[in-house]
C-alpha cells in the first residue's frame, strides 16, 4: 500500500512498495532483507536496471544527477526523444505528417513548444504523438541496455543503469526494466515549479499534469517512492539510503541471469 501525504509532505516514503499490481514487492522482484539469501533478479545479464520517473516538474532530473554522481549509467529518453526527432528522421517525418507544417521550422527542426500547446490540449492529439514516438523509445533503449549488458564486467560490482523516462508507466518502459523508482511532489508544488519555471499560468500548469498519469496511479506501480517536498538535502538522503540498500542487495547476490 502506498503512503500517503501528511499536509506536505510524506511518510515512509522508502517503504517498498508492490510494484506494477502486485502485493509484495520484495516478493515479487526476488528480493529479501539485505541479509537474505535471495537478490534481485535482472532481465540484463551483468547490469541492474532503475526505472525512474515523475510527474512533470516533481524534481526527477536532480534525482537522475544525484544517481549519475553515484555511478549509475543514466538513459536519458527526453534525450533518445530528440534524437528520434531530428530532422530527416522517419519520426519527424510522420509528425509532420499528423500535426501539419505548423510544427516545423524553416529549418527543419520541430517547434516542440507548439507541439506542445497542441498535444496538450487534446487527448487524441498526445495519443497519435505517442503512437509515433513510444514504440521508437522501447526500441532504442534496449538497444541501449543490451550493449550495457553485453559489455559489462563479469566480476566486480554489478553496474547499475538507470532508465530516466518522465512517461516511463506510460509508454511501456517499465517492462524493460528491473525496479521502479518514483519522484513525489504534492500537485501545488508540482504547478508552482511548472509556474515559475516555464512561465504557465494556473490553468496551463494544471492542464499539463493532468495530461500525464496521476501520481497515485504512479506510486501504485512504484517499488519505491522518493518524497522530493523537502529540502534537497533530505531528498539526497533518500537516494543514498536506496542505493546504499541496493548496492548491498547487489554485492550479496549471485551475478544471475535475466529471469
Amino acid at each position: 500500500m502506498c503512503d500517503i501525504y501528511s499536509g506536505t509532505r510524506r511518510k515512509n516514503s522508502l517503504e517498498r512498495h508492490g510494484p506494477r499490481g502486485t502485493s509484495s514487492g520484495r516478493e515479487s522482484a526476488g528480493i529479501q532483507d539485505d541479509a537474505g539469501k535471495s537478490g534481485p533478479v535482472r532481465k540484463w545479464p551483468g547490469i541492474y536496471v532503475i526505472g525512474l520517473t515523475g510527474g512533470i516538474a516533481s524534481g526527477k532530473s536532480t534525482v537522475s544527477e544525484t544517481l549519475r554522481e553515484f555511478g549509475a549509467r543514466i538513459i536519458d529518453a527526453d534525450t533518445i526523444t530528440r534524437e528520434i526527432q531530428s530532422p530527416g528522421s522517419d519520426a519527424l517525418r510522420e509528425i509532420r505528417e499528423m500535426f501539419g507544417d505548423r510544427v516545423i521550422a524553416p529549418d527543419g527542426t520541430l517547434i516542440r513548444r507548439e507541439l506542445g500547446r497542441i498535444v496538450f490540449s487534446s487527448e487524441k492529439a498526445r495519443n497519435t504523438l505517442n503512437s509515433i514516438i513510444h514504440p521508437r523509445v522501447i526500441d532504442r533503449t534496449k538497444e541501449i541496455l543490451r550493449d550495457l549488458s553485453e559489455s559489462a564486467p563479469r566480476e566486480g560490482p554489478v553496474p547499475i543503469a538507470v532508465v530516466d523516462a518522465p512517461l516511463l508507466l506510460e509508454a511501456g518502459v517499465d517492462a524493460v526494466v528491473d525496479e521502479v523508482w518514483v519522484v513525489a511532489l504534492p500537485r501545488e508544488q508540482q504547478a508552482e515549479r511548472l509556474m515559475k519555471r516555464e512561465g504557465y499560468s494556473r490553468e496551463e500548469a494544471f492542464s499539463r499534469i493532468d495530461s500525464q498519469m496521476p501520481l497515485e496511479e504512479k506510486e501504485k506501480r512504484a517499488d519505491y517512492v522518493i518524497d522530493n517536498s523537502g529540502t534537497p538535502e533530505e531528498t539526497r538522503e533518500q537516494v543514498f539510503t536506496l542505493w546504499s540498500s541496493l548496492e548491498r542487495r547487489l554485492s550479496s547476490a549471485p551475478r544471475n541471469d535475466p529471469a
